[in-house]
C-alpha cells in the first residue's frame, strides 16, 4: 500500500454496474460536523476522475449537489451516495451527516457499508460523539481507518493528532492505531506556517509529492529517512503483532529484515479483519489541480485494505413467519434479499429508494416482495406487498445514471417503489424474506403542529405520512388525550428539516404550537354532590334528581361507578343514564379541563317523575352532581411521570444528576457500565423533560443518551398546578 503509481480510473470514474461482489467496496464516512467528510468525498471523486478539474460531474452539477436544504443550512442533513471507480474496483462512498440530530442517517450508512473512514479535523480533534460511533463499529467488528483533514489550519499538528487518535480509538492497544504516512512540509509562508506538500510512506520509504496537483513518486534523500525511523519501526512492530505468522515477530526482533511486500500483505489483512486501524492524511486539491494530498493513498487503502462484501457477515434473515433462513454469503445467484437503507422523494420521479443488495441480483422491472417490520408506534404503516421495481440508477450529485442490474454487495437507487419505506426488505415474490432491522435511536423531542390553513389541512396527513416513510427516526403521534398532532424528532435541527421538507417538498405550511402533556384530575378526598335537573316548558318537561358520593381510588383505577339506590328512588332504566352522564363529565374534566380519573362514584338516592323523567335528563343530572361534588373538596392535578435512563460519561455524572434534581426528578440509582460510562435511572415529571433531548446534549457535549417510558400519573405540586390552571384560563 503506497508503493503503486497512479491507477488508471477507467472510464472517467463512471460508476458502472459491478459484475462481481469482490469488485465492490462499500465505505461510510463518519465524523463530527465540520470535520471535512463531504470535502473528502469530493476530493476522492476528483482524484478518481469522476469529476473534471472544475469539480463538475461529467453529466452536469457538482458532487455536492445533494439537497436544497443542505445548501441553505450549510451542512449535510442526509445520507448521500457517491460511487467512483479506482483500479477496476467500484467504491460506494456513503457520506453521512456529522450533526447528532441526523444520527439515523449515520446508522443507515453503517448498515449499508462494510468498512468506515473516520474523518477527524487536525485543528478540532476527536469529539465524544465520534468516539461513541467508533465503539458501535467496534461492537460489530467493522474495519476502520482514520483520515486527518484540515492540515492547512494554523493549529494543525499531524503528529499530535495521530497521538490523540491512538488515545481516543486505541483503547487498551494504542499500537493498533498508527500512521501509514508522515507529512512533508514546504517552505514556510509569511505567517511562518509551512504547508503540507506531500507524504512519505513509512513502509515503502517512498516520497509522494502533491505540490503540482498531480501525485509524483520519488525516492527520499538521505536526510529524510532518519526522520521517519522511529515511526517506521513502531508501525512495523504494530503490523507484525497482528500478523497470522507467529514466527514473524521473533524473526524481526532477531534482526531479520522483513520484506516490505510481506508487511503490506499483513497490514491489509489486519485492516480487513478490523484489528488494525491506520491513520492517513488528506486534503482537497488546489484550484485547477486534480489530485488532492493523500487522496490516492486513501483510494488505495479502500481498494486494497478494506474488505469485500462477501468477507463481511450479512444481517440475519428469516421467513415472514420468523423461521431462520441460511443464505450463501453475498451470492449474486442466490435468493434476492435487499434492504432499503434510505427513502427520498424526487419532484420528477417520485419516491426513490437507496437499496443495498445482500443476496441475489436486482433488475429493473422486476416484481419484488416488500416486507416491513411495522413500526406502528412511530406512525409507520405495516405492510407486506408485491411491487414492481422501476429503473435502477447510480446517483452522483443530482444526476442519476442508469444501471442494468445491481448484484449482491452493491448499492443502487430504485425508482417507483411506492410502498417501500426505510428499513424494509425486498425479496423474491415467490420466496419472501425479512432482514433483521438495524437499531434506530428513539426520537425524544416533541413538536406539536397544526395546519396553517384549510388548504394545508387537506394535505397535512399525506405530507406527514410521506415524511415518516422517509425517516424512521421520526415518530408521528395523534395524541387522543391532548388532541394534538405531534412529530417526535431527535433534536431542533432534525425538527427544522422536517418542517422545511413539509413546506418545500409537499407544499404544506404548518404552525408550531406549545406541546401539551397529558394531565389528569382526581379528587383529593371524599365529597358528595346533588344533581338537580328540573325544567318545565310546553309539552313534556325534564325531571331528574340524583345524589352521589365520590371518593378517591389508587392510581390507575380509572372511574368506578357503584349503584346503591334502594326503594326504586331512581328507576332501574335510568341508573345507566346517571353513569353515562358522570363518565361524560369526567372525560371533560371538572377543574381545568383535564380528564377525571381514579375515583369511585356511588349513586345513593334520587327522584324521578312518571312523565317528565328521561334518559337525557338523568345524564344531565349525573354530570351536575359530579360538578357539585368537585366544589366540595380539593381537586388534584395529576401529571405524567416518566422513568428516564441516562447513559453518560463519568465526567458528566454529577452535572446530569444535579440537572435531573432541578427538574423535580428522583434519582433511583446508578450503575457503572463499560467504557467509563454510568447509567443513571430516575423518575422525572414529563412536563420537565420536553426539551431534555436538547439540554442533555448541551450538558454532556453530545456524549450522553437517554430513554424514557411512561411510569404513572401522580399529583402535581400545588404551586405548579396553580400556574398550569392560570395558563389554561388565559389560553381559553
Amino acid at each position: 500500500m503506497g508503493d503503486k503509481a497512479n491507477a488508471h480510473p477507467g472510464a472517467a470514474g463512471r460508476a458502472t454496474a459491478a459484475d462481481h461482489p469482490a469488485s465492490v467496496r462499500n465505505v461510510v464516512l463518519v465524523g463530527h460536523s465540520g470535520s471535512g467528510k463531504t470535502t473528502l468525498v469530493e476530493a476522492l471523486a476528483l482524484a478518481a476522475g469522476a469529476v473534471n478539474r472544475a469539480g463538475r460531474v461529467e453529466d452536469g452539477g457538482t458532487v455536492s449537489d445533494y439537497d436544497e436544504i443542505e445548501h441553505r443550512q450549510h451542512r449535510s442533513v442526509q445520507l448521500s451516495l457517491v460511487p467512483v471507480e479506482w483500479d477496476g474496483i467500484k467504491i460506494n462512498l456513503l457520506d453521512t451527516p456529522g450533526y447528532a440530530d441526523f444520527v439515523g442517517e449515520l446508522r443507515a450508512g453503517l448498515r449499508a457499508a462494510d468498512a468506515a473512514l473516520f474523518v477527524v479535523s487536525a485543528s478540532d480533534g476527536v469529539d465524544g460523539s465520534t468516539r461513541m460511533v467508533w465503539d458501535e463499529c467496534a461492537a460489530v467488528g467493522m474495519p476502520r481507518a482514520i483520515v486527518v483533514t484540515h492540515l492547512e489550519a494554523a493549529r494543525a499538528d499531524y503528529e499530535e493528532m495521530t497521538r490523540i487518535c491512538a488515545e481516543a480509538f486505541g483503547g487498551d492497544d494504542p499500537d493498533a492505531v498508527l500512521p501509514l504516512y508522515l507529512p512533508l512540509h514546504g517552505e514556510p509562508g509569511p505567517d511562518g506556517h509551512a504547508p503540507v506538500t506531500g507524504l512519505i510512506g513509512l513502509l515503502t520509504q517512498k516520497l509522494f509529492d502533491y505540490s503540482t496537483g498531480e501525485r509524483k513518486e520519488s525516492e527520499p534523500g538521505g536526510d529524510e529517512l532518519p526522520l521517519i525511523e522511529e515511526a517506521r519501526n513502531r508501525l512495523i512492530e504494530g503490523v507484525i503483532a497482528e500478523s497470522e505468522d507467529e514466527t514473524l515477530m521473533d524473526r524481526y526482533l532477531g534482526g531479520e529484515r522483513i520484506d516490505v511486500k510481506t508487511l503490506i500483505q499483513d497490514l491489509e489483512r489486519a485492516i480487513a479483519r478490523g484489528t488494525f486501524f491506520p491513520v492517513l492524511a488528506a486534503a482537497p486539491a488546489a484550484e485547477g489541480a486534480r489530485q488532492g494530498l493523500g487522496t490516492v493513498e486513501v483510494l488505495e487503502l479502500i481498494t486494497r485494505g478494506f474488505p469485500t462484501p462477501p468477507e463481511r457477515p450479512a444481517p440475519d434473515v428469516t421467513t415472514l413467519d420468523g423461521r431462520p433462513r441460511e443464505l450463501s454469503p453475498c451470492d449474486p445467484d442466490g435468493p434476492l434479499v435487499a434492504e432499503v437503507v434510505k427513502t427520498a422523494s424526487d419532484p420528477y420521479v417520485g419516491r426513490v429508494s437507496l437499496v443495498r443488495v445482500f443476496s441475489g441480483t436486482l433488475r429493473p422491472d422486476q416484481t419484488v416482495h416488500v416486507s416491513g417490520h411495522g413500526l406502528e408506534d412511530r406512525g409507520h404503516e405495516d405492510h407486506d406487498v408485491d411491487e414492481r421495481v422501476g429503473a435502477l440508477s447510480a446517483p452522483f450529485g443530482k444526476q442519476q445514471r442508469s444501471l442494468s442490474h445491481c448484484i449482491a454487495g452493491d448499492l443502487a437507487c430504485v425508482a417507483k417503489l411506492s410502498r417501500a419505506e426505510t428499513g424494509d426488505t425486498l425479496s423474491s415474490k415467490d420466496d419472501p424474506l425479512l432482514m433483521e432491522p438495524w437499531q434506530m435511536p428513539d426520537p425524544l423531542l416533541p413538536l406539536a403542529i397544526q395546519a396553517h390553513s384549510k388548504a394545508d389541512e387537506d394535505k397535512l396527513s399525506q405530507g406527514l405520512a410521506r415524511l415518516v416513510a422517509e425517516d424512521p427516526t421520526m415518530r408521528l403521534e395523534q395524541n387522543q388525550a391532548t388532541h394534538q398532532v405531534v412529530l417526535w424528532a431527535l433534536g431542533e435541527a432534525h425538527a427544522d428539516v422536517a418542517l422545511e421538507r413539509l413546506r418545500s417538498r409537499y407544499g404544506v405550511q404548518v404552525d408550531v404550537v406549545p406541546y401539551k402533556v397529558s394531565l389528569r384530575e382526581t379528587f383529593a378526598g371524599r365529597a358528595a354532590g346533588r344533581g338537580r335537573h328540573v325544567k318545565q316548558s310546553g309539552g313534556h318537561g325534564q325531571y331528574a334528581i340524583c345524589e352521589i358520593e365520590v371518593e378517591p381510588l389508587p392510581g390507575g383505577s380509572g372511574i368506578e361507578f357503584v349503584d346503591k339506590v334502594v326503594g326504586g328512588a331512581v328507576p332501574r332504566q335510568f341508573i345507566p343514564s346517571v353513569e353515562k352522564g358522570v363518565r361524560a363529565q369526567a372525560a371533560k374534566g371538572i377543574a381545568a379541563g383535564h380528564p377525571l380519573v381514579d375515583v369511585r362514584v356511588t349513586l345513593l338516592d334520587g327522584k324521578a317523575h312518571s312523565v317528565d323523567s328521561s334518559d337525557a335528563a338523568f345524564q344531565t343530572a349525573g354530570a351536575l352532581a359530579l360538578r357539585e361534588a368537585a366544589g366540595d373538596t380539593k381537586i388534584h392535578l395529576l401529571e405524567p411521570v416518566a422513568e428516564v435512563s441516562v447513559l453518560v460519561g463519568d465526567d458528566y455524572v454529577g452535572a446530569v444528576m444535579s440537572d435531573l434534581s432541578g427538574r423535580r426528578g428522583r434519582v433511583l440509582g446508578t450503575e457503572q457500565t463499560s467504557g467509563g460510562r454510568t447509567l443513571i435511572k430516575a423518575e422525572v415529571p414529563e412536563i420537565e423533560i420536553g426539551r431534555y433531548a436538547i439540554d442533555l446534549r448541551s450538558l454532556s457535549h453530545g456524549t450522553a443518551r437517554f430513554s424514557r417510558r411512561y411510569a404513572r400519573h401522580e399529583p402535581m405540586p400545588q404551586q405548579i398546578a396553580e400556574r398550569v390552571r392560570e395558563e389554561a384560563s388565559v389560553a381559553s
